[in-house]
C-alpha cells in the first residue's frame, strides 16, 4: 500500500512551522524522524493534506545543561542520546533505556520529541521522562508553556498537545551523586515492541533507598507509575521479605491491560518479574 496524496514543506524556523499548523490545522502532520509517521502514511492509517518536515529547524536541536537540567532539544536522535557525555553523566536512565531501541538503522533516524508526542505507551522515552521526572517545553501560538511528564501523557497515543503545538525540547533535573538508575525491558525479541518494560530511579545510601520512582511500560494505555511500592520501599533498608511484598504490592496497584498477543495476566505476572529483578539489582549496585 501506499500513502495518499500530501503537499510537503520544510520551514527553517519554528515561527514558520507554527504558522504553517496554524493555517493547516488538523490536516497538517509533523515529520522528524519519521520512523513512525511515515509508517502510518504507507497503510494509510493517517492521511494529512500536508506533511511539515521540521527537521531542518535549528531551534530543535541539541543537548546542552542550562543550570540544574538537562535540556534535549525535540529533534535529537536516539542515536545523539546514547552517544553524548552529558546524557551518561547527568540522565544515566537514558543511557540504560536506549540500547533497548529497536535497531540501529531507527535510532539513527527517529527522534526523541517524536517518541514522546507519538505517545506509545510500548516506547521506552515515556516511561523515562515520567521517571525522571521531566518537564516538556511547548510552543504554541500564545506562546511557550510547560507541563510535567506526568501529566503530558493522557491516554493510548494521546498527549497534551495540542494540533496547533509543537514539542520544543525536554529538561530534566540533572542526577545526584547518590542516584542510581535500573532500565529493563521484556520483549520476544531484541528490537521488538516491549511485552512489559520498567524504567526507575532512586537515592541509595547504604541499602536504603530514597525517593524512588518505578514507572512500567507497555502495561497500560500510558506508562503507570507504582506509587505504593514507592511508598513501601521509601526509606526502608531493602531486603528479600521487603522485594517480596513490594512485588505483590505492585501487581496489585497496576492493572495490566492485554494488547494483541500477551494477555493481561502475562503482563501482570511480568510487573513483578520485572520490580523484583529491578530491586536486586538496585541493591548490588555501589
Amino acid at each position: 500500500m501506499k500513502a495518499a496524496q500530501f503537499d510537503y514543506v520544510k520551514p527553517k524556523t519554528l515561527s514558520e512551522a507554527l504558522d504553517l499548523l496554524v493555517k493547516t490545522g488538523d490536516d497538517a502532520r509533523l515529520m522528524a524522524g519519521g520512523q513512525t509517521l511515515l509508517a502510518t502514511l504507507n497503510m494509510r492509517l493517517s492521511e494529512p493534506s500536508i506533511l511539515i518536515d521540521i527537521t531542518g529547524i535549528a531551534e530543535l536541536k541539541g543537548i546542552s545543561v542550562q543550570g540544574e537540567s538537562l535540556r534535549i532539544g525535540a529533534l535529537v536522535t536516539h542515536t545523539e542520546i546514547e552517544d553524548s557525555d552529558l546524557v551518561a553523566k547527568h540522565a544515566p536512565l537514558l543511557k540504560l533505556a536506549v540500547p533497548h531501541i529497536a535497531h540501529r538503522a531507527i535510532r539513527n533516524l527517529g527522534t526523541w520529541g517524536g517518541s514522546l508526542a507519538y505517545g506509545d505507551p510500548a516506547a521506552e522515552w515515556p516511561a523515562c521522562s515520567i521517571t525522571l521526572q521531566a518537564t516538556m517545553i511547548i510552543r504554541g501560538p500564545s506562546g511557550e508553556r510547560r507541563i510535567g511528564a506526568e501529566d503530558f501523557f493522557i491516554d493510548l497515543y494521546t498527549t497534551s498537545l495540542e494540533p496547533d503545538e509543537i514539542l520544543v525540547a525536554t529538561e530534566i533535573p540533572i542526577a545526584s551523586k547518590d542516584q542510581i538508575s535500573y532500565f529493563n525491558e521484556l520483549a520476544r525479541r531484541h528490537g521488538d515492541y516491549a511485552v512489559a518494560g520498567i524504567a526507575a530511579v532512586a537515592k541509595k545510601s547504604g541499602d536504603v533507598l530514597r525517593d524512588c520512582v518505578f514507572t512500567f511500560f507497555s502495561v497500560g494505555a500510558t506508562p503507570v507509575v507504582a506509587t505504593k511500592a514507592q511508598a513501601l520501599i521509601d526509606g526502608q533498608e531493602l531486603n528479600d521479605q521487603l522485594i517480596k511484598e513490594a512485588v505483590e504490592i505492585a501487581r496489585s496497584e497496576i492493572e495490566a491491560i492485554a494488547d494483541l498477543t500477551n494477555s493481561a495476566e502475562a503482563k501482570q505476572h511480568l510487573i513483578g518479574v520485572l520490580l523484583e529483578r529491578c530491586l536486586k539489582d538496585m541493591l548490588a549496585q555501589r
